[in-house]
């Protein structure tokens, strides 16, 4: 195959635009200077100059609310029938024929359609839906009484039209479809639309096609005279990026499936009787007034007029920007398509034919594929994703709200995916492989803004991070039986204590014994910040500044005293240790409420602090509204997942939502390991991480070369927010450091009472290791440098989860404690447990 040349632009490459594609990115999308954006088939960029038209109006004119009579209200009705005949001639729409509706978004369009044909007729009516459709476009089917099918291919479809005069029942049918996949940007027959009219002409007009159009018309011209469907949904922020408005078009002869609609909002009616007798009069002059319930969104209309101009005045057609993706699309898949590893295996799996790119009738700009190493397993797409975020390019992962074409390209079935929904799987979630197939899609889409340098940005990181040019190392670390054991000397360096889940730490003094819990160290994460909204916990990764509120345990004041920012402006807020009920608030200024909340995925209870002081404390400081909740550790009712081999399902959910079984291949709990209690950390009670390992990382970054800014700067230790760091004690000066020893580690022994820690499993790692647990600032590393260092099995670790053995508590009254200074004897993997 024939690579296009990385210095030479491609035929059609911003052909048309009002200047090369770079200046207008330099001009008008200054936020994507830093970023390597590819998901324009979620929404595209807008522009600067679009939002300076529109605030332009906005502070130049007065508009009222169209349904009254004044001057400002005339000028936004004037205004809105203006922007509402530009959009219709922008899709070539006759305005004699099609109407346009206004609505929220491309899926309340689908849904305002579908309602129609509900109440039109009282059998209902027959629902058929192309297996690439969206999601919204699948759950019409839910709507049709008459009965559903879902088309598995072009074929069936062509094969059902032409069968359709024979059909026996007259009932209304309805045929769906995208115009393009969301998912792999295939280019569906818009012929379709004819041949159905033309086919159901015995029917008494009585079979309609609903084009779904919102990834189409992000990137191609769409001449909706020529294609003739009855109802096409979109949405403008695909095409735009702002604002956030939809459409539907609407034949006129199509639109009497509305004429027995029930419900009316203001706006839609001539006359209402609101008492006695039930009657209204419906507007009957044009098809948008009866159907646009209540006062339109008519500030964002004035900014789809905005919008139309500056992208008109940019990009000069739909025609040109169709080009311009093209030629990049063909370019993005000739680059992925030859990567392979040294053993000459490839390294994408791409979801579409190789031929489809470049023809704008049949591809679009998206490109749907999953990673493979060398021995042809596949990546997770989630720490793809990861990595992605962390070199500031942006992607979309997942089933991309596409079931039906989503599941063709994987192979799944619709039993194995009930399957994977009665073991845990949900929609948006972290489990990515299940029996060595992937459960989703890596995708990159292209929009009118995208540039060459973005195409060879993202390849470069495919190549950098996934092409493997030799032959992998079996093993990270030194085998254990090789060992030098023999005279190593570890202690605990340093012990830490995050009282907040995700907040920065408490270091416990050096000579200061430290109670130790099977849930973890004492007042380890038995807080947590939890959104006022939704009560999920706030994390770090979403909310970097929770890393400036530093929680400190006073045992001898039984407070927790809690400081938020940098010195010079540093808040305090001190809260009991004790649990206080509501009738003695004055003593903590914290009553608390029950109330249940979601951390890492589990249902749990919480206590929420109901005070108004502790929510204004963390919500000023970190802008979003939270208060403070404390978890029950006495009533624990979330444990440590069991220990599985490397490479199988890694469920981080604790309980079957749904009765089923696991699937076959997916091993069975490993027996004889009790349940370890958890708190609010994420998978276990302890994390262990090794002095050792972390001096070998930095060598390590400060060797390699910087990929982004931040790239080459050596880390500390408490980015990896481990409980127990562990180093070792050099006798000799020739004696050499021995990092990742920990891989090897079963349990550990633990100062004077020889305190036995289990290892539970590897430290699976994302980004937020990448932010300074000081100043709360992002940067690239360490998480590129263990991307490429510490990758096993696709996933990127870095320390070891733990928990106090059992044995330990044989004694309920015994009390365990651990110190900074404590000896730790390791014991191997090879060896057998005393």
């Amino acid at each position: 195959m024939n690579v296009p040349s990385e210095d030479q632009p491609p035929a059609g490459y911003s052909e048309g635009y009002s200047a090369d594609v770079d200046a207008i990115r330099g001009q008008e999308y200054p936020l994507l200077n830093e970023t390597t954006y590819l998901d324009h088939a979620g929404t595209t960029p807008y522009a600067r100059s679009m939002i300076e038209e529109f605030a332009r109006q906005m502070t130049s004119d007065l508009f009222g609310n169209p349904h009254s009579m004044s001057l400002s209200s005339q000028l936004s009705t004037q205004k809105t029938d203006d922007i509402r005949l530009r959009v219709l001639q922008f899709f070539n729409a006759d305005p004699e024929e099609y109407d346009l509706v206004f609505v929220a978004n491309a899926t309340a369009a689908i849904k305002m359609v579908a309602e129609g044909l509900r109440d039109s007729d009282h059998r209902g009516f027959w629902y058929g839906y192309h297996s690439d459709a969206h999601t919204s476009l699948v759950g019409v089917r839910e709507l049709a009484d008459m009965g559903h099918h879902c088309f598995q291919d072009d074929a069936e479809v062509d094969s059902w039209i032409s069968d359709l005069p024979n059909l026996p029942t007259k009932a209304p049918k309805l045929l769906a479809f995208p115009a393009q996949s969301n998912m792999n940007g295939r280019r569906l027959p818009l012929r379709w639309c004819k041949e159905l009219r033309s086919a159901a002409q015995t029917m008494d007009g009585n079979v309609f096609t609903l084009l779904d159009a919102a990834s189409f018309v992000s990137t191609a011209p769409l001449d909706v005279s020529a294609v003739a469907p009855d109802f096409v949904a979109l949405s403008f922020y695909k095409i735009f990026g702002f604002p956030d408005l939809g459409a539907l078009i609407v034949r006129k002869k199509a639109a009497r499936v509305f004429e027995r609609r029930k419900y009316f909002g203001g706006g839609t009616v001539d006359m209402v009787i609101a008492a006695g007798a039930q009657w209204h009069a419906k507007k009957e002059s044009s098809v948008h007034e009866r159907l646009e319930d209540g006062t339109l969104p008519f500030h964002s209309i004035i900014a789809l007029g905005a919008a139309l101009d500056t992208h008109e005045r940019l990009y000069g057609s739909m025609a040109n920007i169709s080009r311009h993706t093209a030629c990049l699309a063909k370019r993005v898949y000739d680059r992925l398509s030859v990567l392979s590893h040294w053993n000459q295996k490839n390294v994408c799996q791409i979801y579409q034919t190789g031929a489809h790119y470049g023809c704008s009738s049949a591809q679009g700009p998206i490109i749907a594929f999953n990673l493979q190493n060398s021995n042809g397993e596949f990546v997770p797409k989630t720490e793809i994703e990861k990595l992605a975020n962390v070199q500031n390019i942006q992607i979309r992962t997942g089933s991309v709200c596409n079931p039906g074409g989503t599941a063709n390209a994987l192979g799944w079935t619709g039993k194995d995916l009930r399957r994977h929904y009665s073991t845990g799987l949900r929609c948006g979630d972290a489990h990515d492989i299940i029996g060595g197939r992937p459960t989703g899609i890596v995708r990159v889409s292209l929009g009118a803004m995208t540039n060459l340098k973005d195409i060879d940005s993202f390849v470069d990181f495919i190549e950098e991070f996934y092409v493997e040019k030799i032959p992998p190392i079996v093993a990270l670390g030194t085998d254990s039986e090789e060992l030098d054991v023999v005279g190593r000397h570890f202690y605990v360096e340093s012990l830490s204590v995050f009282p907040i889940k995700s907040c920065a730490a408490f270091k416990i003094p050096e000579g200061k014994r430290w109670e130790i819990k099977r849930e973890g160290l004492a007042w380890d994460r038995e807080w947590c910040l939890i959104h006022q909204g939704t009560g999920t916990a706030l994390n770090q990764k979403r909310y970097p500044r929770m890393a400036l509120i530093r929680p400190s345990i006073d045992l001898d004041r039984s407070v927790l005293r809690i400081t938020c920012g940098v010195m010079a402006e540093q808040v305090s807020l001190e809260i009991s240790l004790g649990w206080e009920d509501t009738s003695l608030i004055s003593t903590s200024s914290c009553a608390n409420t029950k109330r249940p909340s979601t951390v890492c995925g589990d249902q749990i209870s919480l206590h929420a602090y109901s005070s108004p002081v502790v929510s204004a404390f963390f919500s000023d400081f970190l802008g979003v509204p939270c208060t403070l909740a404390r978890f029950p550790t006495q009533t624990a009712n979330r444990f440590a997942r069991p220990r599985r081999s490397s490479g199988v399902w890694r469920s981080r959910f604790r309980k079957l939502i749904m009765p089923g079984s696991f699937p076959p291949d997916l091993p069975p709990p490993i027996h004889d390991v009790d349940q370890v209690p958890l708190s609010l950390s994420n998978e276990s009670p302890l994390l262990i991480v090794s002095r050792s390992s972390v001096n070998r990382l930095n060598e390590t970054i400060k060797a390699g070369t910087k990929y982004v800014n931040g790239g080459n700067k050596a880390v500390a230790a408490d980015v990896f927010r481990g409980n127990i760091v562990v180093a070792e004690r050099l006798i000799s000066p020739s004696d050499a450091e021995q990092p990742y020893a920990e891989d090897h580690w079963s349990s550990i022994r633990v100062g004077p009472d020889q305190l036995r820690i289990n290892i539970l499993d590897a430290c699976q790692r994302c980004q937020m290791v990448c932010i300074d647990q000081f100043t709360g600032l992002r940067s690239a590393e360490p998480f590129s440098t263990l991307a490429k260092t510490r990758n096993i099995n696709g996933k990127v670790c870095f320390g070891k989860y733990a928990g106090l053995a059992a044995e330990n508590h044989n004694h309920q009254s015994d009390r365990r404690t651990i110190m900074v200074g404590d000896v730790i004897m390791p014991i191997y993997d090879h060896e057998e447990y005393t």
